[in-house]
């Protein structure tokens, strides 16, 4: 049962040094010593994800019959849907705690902290007379506002220190109201303090952490966000949002593409500024992969901030756009390369109750260590593409890894998503400069998803050695976090050079190869008994295993993963156990950042896949932290860390190593089998 915990006690040391600043920062907030990060116990221990939430938040809330879109349900439905998925119960909870007055006035003035401070003091008839005053300023008011303000802010902070500390991976501050409208001088926007923007200064004077990346996906223009930081270059922010014309609130040019900072700043604000309603996955999607991620990755933050207003999901009335949960997945996933990992989501706007909760839930998933679901093929609108052209002109001025002629509008739109050219690109490299062949595959629903995505070579049923190559390229979740200006022609060199290496290494040796893809093409139509994706790549490879490897005449099986094809290899020797140690020489996994986990079956079973086991792994996969057990890295046979982080290039590093261990493994006797 999860209960909301109080609020801890601020540490009576902090204090406010006018003496002590950074370059950036006006102020500086000095704490003695620096607390850590307030939390409970973990469960279970090596949880590395945190949530902040408090139901006292939900004390702020209109006196207006008429109730208001900004309501406590929000974060009530949000909190209540994560309990019943049992997420709560894999993370840390960070208890609440009120923003001190010295971590406000890093952003903001004396003058709007007593503002809100007065709020809290108010008689029901001061309210009433104050009703249109907070009205212009798209505000409202009653008796708890100033703690839910304070509560919210000091949850975002809180979040963002125990991330910066490197107490956790990850977290969610599930909090409100929002804050990314509130200005340095005045709250507005159903905004009163802006929690990201304190909580960033908070990072910077608190914790050696100082380039910050904040993304505000809000359908709004976080004017507050960008006004805090606007001539600061450590911090850059990149917002996607409704601007038409300066027309959509909160109006004005600020919003606009050539609102790009000022002094130092300059160049480190980046709007993409949408004309109209109605946009979609694919508008996000193409502006993150040709605008947001290639400026992320040239900043290089060590923290990352999301602003993640769902108020661009699909239903939601007042951004009326077309986001999906997927989208929004995809999304935090791409986010999630940078900075080390170390990603805070803060709740901002999202008014729809249904679209919040499950575009929250989706979200939730990717920090918590889960992929982003599959996305049916897209295509950018006119609209976004022509936007995405236009600032990518005016942010080429300030960032060598944005192109805009690699974004200038097409004529028309592109026969196949980027995905599908990747894949198309391997597979006519294979059949044109080696001959391979396309292996037919049974039923309807398996020949569309995944037709020519298995080829082998001609000779498969002749050699004595098989090696069965089981990965994902084209996954665009996975290639293009590997590319510093998400570049699908160099995914495409990638593809290449390492198609080239293994044919080499299965020609010179004398083996077959048996390649396949499994992620599969877009779905073009229902069936009607369809199953899921997860259970039709587990129905390929168990077809290509029984109708294929085991009628060869190969006596020496080499099982190749890479990605999140691996999950499938281990699916395949939990299935086919028996065969599996009987022909299977070797299981080689270059997983990425993608889980590793060992088979699931009986005790000869994981012995003799710790006597064939060989898996490739980045420095900084999880396998390698500290609280990894020793038993734990023995379950896996001969681990390597591989000094690379890019998927791709990681599977080329690994060959040489790959190559070594095959032939070893080949090379031993035959184990007598007790089977």
């Amino acid at each position: 049962m999860e209960v909301d915990i109080p609020a801890q006690p601020v540490p009576s040391s902090s204090r406010l040094d006018q003496e002590s600043v950074l370059s950036a920062p006006s102020k500086a907030f000095v704490p003695e010593p620096a607390p850590r990060a307030s939390s409970v116990p973990l469960h279970p221990p090596d949880a590395t994800v945190g949530f902040v939430y408090g139901s006292e938040m939900t004390t702020h809330c209109s006196l207006s019959p008429d109730g208001h879109p900004e309501a406590p349900e929000r974060i009530i439905r949000i909190w209540s849907a994560l309990v019943a998925k049992h997420y709560t119960l894999r993370a840390k909870r960070i208890p609440l705690r009120p923003v001190l007055k010295e971590e406000a006035l890093l952003v903001h003035s004396e003058d709007l902290w007593d503002k809100i401070e007065t709020i809290q003091h108010m008689s029901p008839q001061d309210i009433t007379d104050a009703e249109q005053y907070y009205e212009q300023l798209s505000l409202y008011i009653s008796p708890y506002t100033t703690r839910s303000a304070r509560l919210s802010c000091g949850g975002v902070i809180e979040a963002c220190l125990a991330v910066a500390r490197g107490e956790l991976k990850k977290s969610f501050a599930i909090v409100r109201p929002p804050g990314h409208h509130a200005e340095p001088e005045e709250h507005m926007g159903f905004c009163f303090f802006n929690n990201v923007a304190v909580a960033a200064r908070v990072v910077q004077q608190l914790t050696p952490l100082r380039k910050i990346l904040i993304l505000d996906w809000d359908i709004h223009h976080g004017n507050g966000t960008q006004r805090a930081f606007n001539g600061d270059p450590t911090v850059l922010y990149i917002s996607l949002h409704r601007y038409e014309r300066g027309e959509f609130y909160p109006c004005g040019p600020f919003g606009g593409l050539q609102s790009c900072g000022e002094g130092d700043g300059l160049g480190y604000s980046v709007n993409i500024p949408w004309p109209e309603k109605g946009m979609t996955d694919a508008d996000y999607i193409h502006a993150f992969q040709k605008i947001v991620m290639p400026i992320a990755m040239e900043f290089a933050p060590e923290l990352v901030i999301i602003s993640a207003g769902f108020d661009a999901a699909a239903g939601d009335d007042l951004g009326e756009c077309l986001v999906t949960p997927a989208g929004y997945a995809h999304m935090t996933y791409m986010l999630g390369g940078l900075a080390g990992g170390r990603l805070v989501v803060a709740l901002e706007g999202g008014y729809n109750l249904d679209s919040i909760t499950n575009s929250a839930l989706a979200v939730t998933e990717i920090i918590l260590g889960g992929a982003p679901g599959e996305m049916k093929s897209m295509v950018a609108s006119e609209t976004a593409a022509e936007t995405v052209w236009l600032v990518a002109r005016e942010q080429s001025k300030y960032w060598k890894s944005v192109s805009p002629k690699a974004c200038e509008p097409q004529e028309g739109p592109p026969s196949q998503p980027p995905s599908e050219i990747l894949k198309l690109h391997r597979q006519y490299y294979l059949y044109s400069n080696h001959d391979m062949m396309q292996v037919p595959l049974v039923g309807p629903e398996l020949e569309q998803r995944f037709a020519a995505q298995v080829m082998c070579t001609s000779d498969i049923f002749n050699k004595d050695t098989l090696v069965l190559m089981v990965h994902e390229f084209g996954n665009l979740r996975v290639e293009l976090a590997s590319s510093i200006n998400c570049d699908v022609q160099l995914e495409r060199s990638y593809l290449i050079d390492f198609s080239k290496d293994l044919i080499a290494w299965v020609t010179a040796e004398g083996y077959s190869l048996l390649d396949v893809n499994l992620f599969p093409k877009p779905s073009e139509q229902p069936f009607p008994r369809s199953k899921s994706l997860n259970d039709l790549q587990k129905d390929v490879i168990t077809y290509l295993w029984d109708n294929y490897v085991q009628l060869c005449n190969a006596t020496n099986i080499v099982l190749v993963g890479h990605g999140p094809g691996c999950q499938f290899l281990m699916d395949l020797i939990d299935l086919r156990a028996t065969a599996v140690m009987r022909s299977v020489k070797a299981v080689v996994q270059v997983l990425g950042h993608s889980p590793l986990r060992p088979p699931k079956n009986a005790e000869d079973l994981r012995e003799w896949y710790r006597d064939s086991s060989f898996v490739a792994l980045p420095g900084s996969h999880q396998f390698f932290s500290p609280d990894t057990r020793a038993k734990d890295l023995k379950k896996h046979g001969h681990v390597q860390k591989i000094d690379e982080e890019q998927s791709v290039k990681l599977i080329m590093k690994a060959l040489p190593a790959i190559k070594t261990f095959v032939k070893s493994q080949l090379s031993r006797p035959q184990p007598q089998m007790h089977i």
